[in-house]
């Protein structure tokens, strides 16, 4: 039996499917599931069992679902849950990066731009079995964005020991150390224990 992703961003599907090799996945699209989800949850693990257990319900089949997003110590943990809405539904990513980088600009030493991405994985079934992990990758937000890759805030994330802003980083390099290939790699043996239809 598969296991549902329920996601439709293109560049987490990738990171899901090289960090959970061997398991068979499928994503709403592979299904034709189109889901509107409400995310209300007040954390990371509310919003991604709300998601998980709609698309378990509607799929019947175990739905792994993640909520993740960036904590910036400055602004008190914000965009946090908020993440993928912040500035307004209307933004792009681009121009989420630059409210971000607006809001930091008076807060110019690197200790004043400390931050994190947090990443909240849960797996359900319809029939109630679920399991949950978490991943955190701190960092601190740079001063202008650098690099093109990965998506999201990846350009403004700053890895002080690489040297290099998350968008800089091969895919290899960010599976090894992202907060959603931590989460993953944590939940990997948790999946195949908790819902034994996903072996192989």
């Amino acid at each position: 039996m598969p296991l549902l992703v329920a996601t439709g961003n293109a560049g987490k599907l990738r990171e899901f499917r090289r960090l959970l090799d061997g398991i068979d996945i499928v994503s709403p699209a592979d299904l034709a599931l189109t889901l509107e989800v409400e995310e209300s949850g007040a954390t990371f693990a509310a919003n991604a069992r709300l998601k998980a257990e709609a698309y378990a319900a509607a799929a019947g089949l175990p739905a792994l679902a993640d909520d993740s997003g960036l904590e910036v110590d400055a602004l008190d943990g914000a965009p946090g849950v908020h993440s993928a809405r912040y500035g307004g539904t209307g933004l792009n990513h681009s121009q989420r990066c630059d409210l971000l980088l607006q809001s930091l600009a008076g807060h110019p030493r690197p200790a004043q731009r400390a931050a994190r991405f947090r990443c909240v994985l849960v797996a359900v079934a319809a029939d109630g079995r679920q399991c949950q992990a978490e991943g955190v990758c701190e960092g601190r937000i740079a001063r202008a964005p650098q690099g093109s890759g990965g998506f999201g805030y990846d350009p403004i994330f700053c890895l002080p020991d690489l040297g290099r802003t998350m968008a800089e980083l091969s895919a290899s390099e960010k599976d090894r150390i992202s907060h959603r290939g931590r989460a993953l790699r944590v939940v990997r043996p948790l999946l195949t224990q908790t819902f034994a239809e996903l072996r192989g």
